[in-house]
């Protein structure tokens, strides 16, 4: 599995960058805050831990697998799926080009899913990291952010 970032926040903090999903688990276990995940084209056995540690839905985890979903926004029990379509222009071939997220929040952790190539995830958590006020807002602070990048990087489009 591509994990692109993972990290567990407290007080609106990175307190810790695991090298795998089970110290993720395990961190956030013993210190609480909020986990934030971030996958690049994961499989569904690489899937089947994050869902089973958060307790997402099998319909939102096979579209999140399979991509090629619509934009939406999925509540399942106390977890939202929410699938964006960011988009960016290309100079060099004059052409626009439409990626695919898909982010998992939750009371205590998000989980963004990425299958295209794409800077906006990472230029949030940088600015999020870097308002400590902002993210100690947890998740939907997270999902706020992401909505907005991907809303913003439509105007040079």
């Amino acid at each position: 599995m591509t994990i692109i970032d993972n990290a567990v926040y407290v007080d609106g903090v990175r307190t810790a960058t695991p090298q795998s999903l089970e110290q993720t688990f395990e961190t956030l276990a013993k210190h609480g805050g909020m986990a934030w995940i971030g996958l690049y084209r994961p499989t569904q056995q690489e899937m089947a831990g994050v869902a089973a540690e958060f307790g997402l839905h099998e319909l939102a985890v096979e579209d999140a697998i399979s991509a090629h979903q619509r934009p939406k926004l999925e509540r399942y029990d106390n977890n939202l799926f929410t699938v964006l379509r960011p988009a960016r222009y290309l100079d060099e071939t004059e052409s626009v080009e439409f990626g695919e997220l898909h982010v998992f929040t939750g009371s205590n952790f998000v989980v963004t899913i990425r299958h295209a190539e794409t800077a906006g995830v990472a230029q949030v958590r940088h600015r999020l990291e870097d308002r400590p006020d902002l993210l100690r807002h947890g998740p939907e602070a997270v999902l706020y952010a992401l909505l907005d990048q991907v809303v913003d990087d439509y105007a040079p489009v």
